[in-house]
Order: structure tokens, then sequence, then C-alpha cells
């Protein structure tokens, strides 16, 4: 596997030892099922009077791991314990830091298959995104570290004051805030734990973590890597538990200096306010999901196309921010790309995420199940037409999980509500246009900008390019229309009502957003 490297852009033709290894790992990780994982504060574990089951998605019977129900003395600890870290961390010289990080990334490229037979489980992943989320963790810490060295530790001789008699010395430097939260979403929890606590690992800042009670035997195996590589005692803490206790207790806290918060609209904007009331203004990056349109010209590459959409709608069962959950097609073309959607989606495998053959696994949750349900008879009593899917899958193993089927939908009324809510499982909707520009117009008629793609000719691309609202564009991607951003690659965040920082991870002005300025003036 030498000359191959994996991302989200090449995972679809891998080499067959990634396959051999994988299977290997996973008959190991089967065989450590229902362990108890405890919560780590301050270099320690740490065990809870209350537990929490990690159940696998694929199969209800399967208690994956035995977790940590936390409280909000353990959130109140482990703030505590980075505090009290932050002092020495942040005064560690930013070589070291970098060095240090590297070593994480390295542990997690030597553990990818575990971690990656792990995420299948937990998260419900086929087994290349379970695999691409791992490495891109690994990607994402590596920029970091490349940014920190690139700037030379954000330290900038600025001009000297024209004084006469006096030599005066100004230095502008990038430092630390001090005690970080992330708190990471359960469809990417290896990545967007790892990267944003990563960034501000790297940064100075310490940091606590907190998962989805969805996923969080997987971030706990990410929590070791930290700690196998050297970092020292509280400058990474894990805890575990509902959000509404734990992960409220670390919101209210005034010893967060800054967040990380990737998830639902909602949620985000509660944190953004709340923040908002403290004593003083704190950072808040946020990613806040998208309603990602794709948009085919009647010049398009139609096969391109329509393996692109299917990828971007369908991967991880429609749970990614950058799903295509909107498809856009000028009228001449429309009939032979619905034909080609239809047959590439009705090939798809939903069942064991693990198989190799398996392209769709289950949805999350339960709710999020009845939410499909939901939104299935909520589309057939306005009038939509189900081109693929419209059921959940039943009978057999998929009565132990919560497998839907993948769904494209015609003829919905563009006045209905589901054109611009983010329903985060396996359900497209496609729509005939008259003109790009009225593609265009729908496109960006939305709270959110997140991702967009395009297919046609190179000059209308660059014309989307120009008019689209959103912070991470493709055109003419078979790989996917929407999704597949890589760090170094494509920067991923988003405008308006999905992202608050601007600013995309994984690009050149990310690790700025966990330090602020501080200018030095010395006068001899």
């Amino acid at each position: 596997m030498a000359d191959f490297k994996l991302t989200y852009a090449t995972m679809f033709n891998p080499p067959e030892e990634l396959h051999t290894r994988f299977d290997e790992a996973l008959a190991k990780v089967r065989a450590e099922l229902g362990k108890e994982h405890g919560m780590f504060i301050n270099g320690k574990d740490v065990f809870a009077d209350e537990k929490f089951e990690d159940i696998c998605n694929s199969n209800t019977d399967l208690v994956l791991a035995v977790v940590q129900k936390g409280t909000a003395q353990h959130a109140q600890e482990a703030l505590a314990a980075a505090r009290a870290a932050f002092p020495a961390w942040s005064r560690t010289p930013w070589q070291k830091r970098v060095e240090i990080m590297r070593k994480v990334a390295d542990l997690i490229d030597e553990r990818i298959f575990e971690l990656g037979a792990v995420m299948a489980l937990d998260v419900g992943k086929n087994r290349m995104e379970a695999l691409g989320d791992i490495a891109e963790a690994a990607d994402l810490i590596r920029y970091a570290c490349y940014q920190m060295e690139k700037n030379e530790g954000f330290i900038v001789q600025m001009g000297k004051d024209p004084l006469p008699g006096y030599e005066a010395r100004n230095i502008s430097v990038l430092r630390p805030y001090g005690v970080w939260l992330v708190i990471s979403p359960f469809n990417f929890p290896f990545a967007l734990t790892a990267g944003p606590a990563g960034a501000a690992l790297v940064a100075g800042n310490t940091v606590v973590m907190k998962p989805s009670s969805d996923t969080p035997w997987i971030v706990r195996l990410l929590t070791e890597c930290f700690r196998d590589a050297g970092l020292p005692d509280g400058v990474v803490n894990f805890v575990t538990g509902p959000g509404s206790t734990v992960g409220q207790a670390l919101i209210d806290s005034d010893e967060v200096d800054g967040v990380t918060f990737t998830g639902s609209y909602d949620v985000g904007m509660g944190i953004f306010r709340h923040f908002a009331q403290k004593n003083y203004v704190r950072p808040v990056i946020l990613e806040l999901g998208g309603k990602n349109p794709a948009i085919v010209s009647r010049n398009a590459d139609l096969e391109r196309a329509a393996i692109g959409i299917v990828r971007s709608a369908f991967g991880l069962q429609g749970q990614k921010c950058s799903a295509a959950s909107r498809v856009l097609v000028e009228e001449p073309v429309y009939d032979d790309l619905v034909e080609r959607l239809v047959e590439l989606t009705n090939k798809l495998a939903i069942g064991d995420p693990t198989d190799r053959n398996v392209y769709l696994g289950p949805v999350i949750n339960k709710k999020a199940y009845q939410d499909f349900q939901g939104y299935i008879q909520e589309i057939a009593q306005a009038g939509g037409k189900f081109l693929t899917g419209g059921k959940v899958k039943t009978g057999g193993m998929y009565d132990k999980g919560y497998f839907c089927e993948p769904t494209f939908v015609a003829d919905l009324p563009l006045s209905h509500r589901l054109w611009k809510h983010e329903m985060f499982v396996p359900i497209t909707t496609i729509a005939k246009v008259k003109s790009l520009d009225e593609a265009m117009q729908i496109a960006n008629d939305v709270t959110y900008g997140l991702t967009a793609g395009f297919y046609g000719t190179e000059e209308e691309a660059e014309w989307f390019f120009d008019k689209i609202e959103a912070g991470v564009t493709y055109a003419n991607r078979p790989q996917g229309a929407t999704t597949g951003a890589w760090p170094g690659f494509q920067p991923f965040g988003g405008w308006k009502g999905s992202g608050a920082s601007g600013k995309n991870a994984g690009g050149h002005y990310y690790l700025q957003l966990y330090m602020h300025e501080q200018i030095q003036t010395l006068i001899r």
C-alpha cells in the first residue's frame, strides 16, 4: 500500500491489502466487544457511579462498549485539570508541541485498521468511509503542524517606530487562549474531534473533549493516541455523558476560553447565544450543517454527474453535513439524468457496514430511523414521487438495525419545507429547472451555505463559483458532487448558517482561530 494515499476521493478503488488488513483488525475488535472504558481526566482513567451502553446500530443485540455517565462534577474536574496544565503546555516551545502532535498522527496511522473497524461498528460507516475518517484525522493534525512550522510559530517582526534617540522593537505574537472545549458529532467522531483538538493543542491550548453519546468508544480510542504520544497530564481530557448534564456544565463554565462545536444548527446557535452572555467575548467556532445543492447543466457529462450525486447523496446514509440533499437539473437533460440516478442507486448494497460489498449501513439511532419514516410520510402527503427507496428495510438482519433505503424524490413542490430543512437521512430531492439562473436562485435561497456541486462546461463552472453562496464548491467531480473535502486539498467550512468563523478547517487560516494576537513593544 506504499503508493496508495487514502482520501475520500481515492477510496473507491483501494488495493486488496487494505481489505485484508481491515478484516484482520475487525476480527480482533469483535473479540473485545463489551468492555468498560473510562473517562480520561488529568492523565488518569476516571469512572462514574452510573454507566451507559454504546449499542451497535447495525445489530442492536451487540453492546460495543460500556461507557461512563459523567456528571457536572466530572466536567468541572476536567476543566480544572486543563487549566492547571495550561501554563506549562502553552510555554512549551512550539517546535516541541509540533513534535509531540506528529507522534499522535503517526499513532493514528499505525492503528488505522483497528480504529476503522471500531468506527464501522460504532457509527455504521462502510469500511472505506470508516478508514477515511481515521486517515483524515491524522492529516488534519499534520496540517496544523505544517501551518505552525510554515509560519515559524506566528512570531512576526513588525516595523520600528521612528523615535529619535530610541531603538524600538515591535513583535506580533499569536498566543493560545487557554482551555479549549471540543464538542464533536456522531458522523465524523474521530476527524471532527482530532481536527479541532489537534489545532488547539498545536496552538498551545489545553483541551476537554466531549463526544456524542452515540459514538463515545471511538473517541476514547483517539484519547489513547494523545495519551500514548506523550502529552503531559491534563493537556487532553475526555468526558462522556448526557449533553443535558455534562455538556451543559462545560458550556456554562467560565473556565472555557474557547469552544469548537460541530452539530445541528439549533444547538450550535444556542451555544453561540449562550457564550455571548459571558463576561467577555470568547471565540466560538461552529460548523452547523448544510442543505447542499448539486446543479446540473444541459451541457453536463451526465455519467460524471450521476456518479458524483449518488456518492454524495447516500454516503454515510446521507448523514453528512455536506451530503447532496438537493439536485437541480436543467430540463433538457432531466429525464436522462434521473434514469441514470435510479439505475445506480438501485445497485447500492445495504447491510452490515463492515462487509466490503456494502455501501449503506444503518442510520445512527432509533430517532433518525423514525425521522426517516416521518419525512417519507410527509413527502407522500405532499405529492412527492419516490424514484428510489422510500422505505425502511425489514426482515432478517434488518430487523436488528436501523436500515433505510436510499431515496430520491421528484415532484415535491419547491415551496415545501423539506427543500430547506436538513433531514440528515438518505433522502434527496430532485427538481427540473428551466435555466441555470433559476437553479442558482433556488440553491442560494436557504439558511445554509456549506458545500455545493456543479456539472457543466468550464465556462459555466466559473459562473457557478462566482455566484454560489457556499464555503466548499466542486465542479465536474465524479468522486462526489458535494462531498469529499480533504485537509490541504479542500479546506472544509461553510458560509451563512453553516459556519461561524469564515475560515475552513484544513486550510491556510484555520489554526490562527485558536490563538489571539499580542503586540510586544520594547523601547531601548
